[in-house]
């Protein structure tokens, strides 16, 4: 009989597989705007980039009603119904004769991607409550592996085959088969056999009640300090997918790129997150804030820096980017999932990324429509310039979101005391020093 050890362990792993399907299906069509522009004979750049913005609003507006059946339903099935969905988007967008069909096809593909988030986040949450940082960030690696091979993969597949199409129906297929695998293999959370809490990890306030049976939050101040953490957390996120876009026109433009080297670029801002993920959750579950503000700040120095560098330094300035912007994902979650108990994580966190992802979401059409402003002057590297300034500042900017966060997690556990268990069989205790 598998330990309850063994099983939250292969459904970590399994879930991140997950995760890396959602991410490489949202950065897949980065490297192959210009290709999909000339093949829908679309009038300007900004209605190819408009797609992936169309996919994200899709991906982030349902993101709170499945954070309500996350708290309320198996969030097993959630996890593979929403991949089969993402897959079958893609699958259709392959076929797609007209603008029309590729915008329907990003919509169907991204309300799919909406049910990873709210349901992996509190399932991993609550399977490991002692050392929510690490989990998170090992999951993270799923992340880092789907942002690594989704432009890596569709830049190269559709310069080898000639046409974007290829590499869109191809994902879109496989996606489907890891639904089925992961339907087949994952096992179902196990709500009668409660995870330890941990001092490291839940104050001694942590509360115990059924999934989905209370408020979000009991007092106005709490809904003030969410909010706010929220909107201050999407100027990072808007940064994060700015960065991505504008750096594949610029790329292109700029320096002449091909759609497989700015897909080999792509994949530095993600390739090395895969180290850091994991690292820095484990380090932040000593210290959130600290960590967060450290990897964020070295983050905004590298965006600032990037179109400066000679053209052979602009990988490896990616990839040290990357390292240190995409590990700050693993702690922010960790941190919000620790300020709020297990019966409302999954809206919580649907909700969170509603807010911050609409937001961020915005920067793929807003950057597409910028460069399509430049006109000529989009093939000059120095009109970029401006642009990598701003996003830097935008990533300092958010780091605001800390002390509202931190009052949140203080607040929330003050204003909500514990009720009297009902049996002390239902806590487990952490083990004496």
């Amino acid at each position: 009989m598998i330990s309850h050890e063994q099983h939250r362990t292969r459904t970590l792993w399994l879930t991140s597989v997950l995760h890396a399907f959602t991410h490489l299906y949202g950065v897949a069509l980065l490297p192959l705007y210009l290709r999909i522009q000339q093949d829908l004979r679309l009038g300007s750049i900004e209605q190819a980039t408009l797609l992936v913005t169309v996919m994200g609003a899709a991906y982030y507006l349902p993101s709170y009603p499945l954070g309500v059946l996350a708290d309320r339903l198996s969030r097993k099935r959630l996890l593979a119904a929403g991949l089969a969905i993402n897959a079958a988007g893609f699958v259709g967008l392959s076929f797609a004769p007209n603008y029309a069909w590729a915008l329907a096809s990003v919509v169907v593909a991204g309300f799919g991607g909406s049910f990873y988030h709210p349901a992996a986040t509190a399932l991993i949450a609550r399977l490991f409550p002692e050392a929510r940082g690490r989990a998170l960030g090992l999951a993270g690696i799923g992340a880092s592996a789907g942002f690594f091979l989704g432009p890596l993969y569709c830049g190269w597949r559709a310069v080898s085959s000639g046409s974007w199409r290829a590499p869109v129906l191809e994902i879109g297929m496989l996606g489907i088969v890891a639904a089925g695998l992961f339907a087949w293999l994952a096992d179902e959370e196990r709500d009668d056999s409660p995870a330890p809490l941990s001092s490291d990890s839940a104050p001694p306030e942590a509360r115990v009640y059924a999934r989905g049976s209370e408020k979000l939050f009991p007092a106005p101040a709490l809904w003030v300090f969410f909010l706010a953490a929220s909107i201050l957390f999407s100027l990072r996120d808007f940064a994060g997918s700015a960065v991505a876009t504008s750096t594949s026109l610029f790329l292109q433009n700029a320096h002449g790129f091909s759609p497989k080297a700015v897909g080999l670029a792509l994949a530095g801002i993600y390739v090395a997150s895969a180290i850091s993920n994991p690292v820095f959750g484990r380090l932040s579950d000593g210290g959130r804030i600290r960590w967060i503000s450290f990897v964020l700040f070295i983050a905004a120095i590298l965006i600032s820096v990037f179109p400066l560098v000679p053209v052979a330094w602009m990988v490896p300035v990616l990839i040290v980017y990357g390292f240190f912007f995409l590990s700050s994902y693993p702690i922010t979650e960790a941190a919000l999932m620790e300020a709020v108990p297990d019966s409302v994580r999954g809206r919580i966190f649907g909700l969170f990324i509603t807010i911050s992802g609409l937001v961020s979401n915005l920067a793929h059409w807003l950057v597409g429509n910028w460069v399509e402003g430049l006109g000529s002057r989009a093939a000059s590297p120095a009109s970029y310039f401006p642009l990598y300034t701003t996003l830097s500042v935008l990533v300092l900017m958010s780091l605001a979101a800390l002390p509202f966060l931190h009052a949140l997690r203080k607040r929330e556990h003050l204003e909500n005391p514990t009720p009297a268990p009902a049996s002390l069989s239902t806590l487990h205790l952490p083990d004496p020093p």
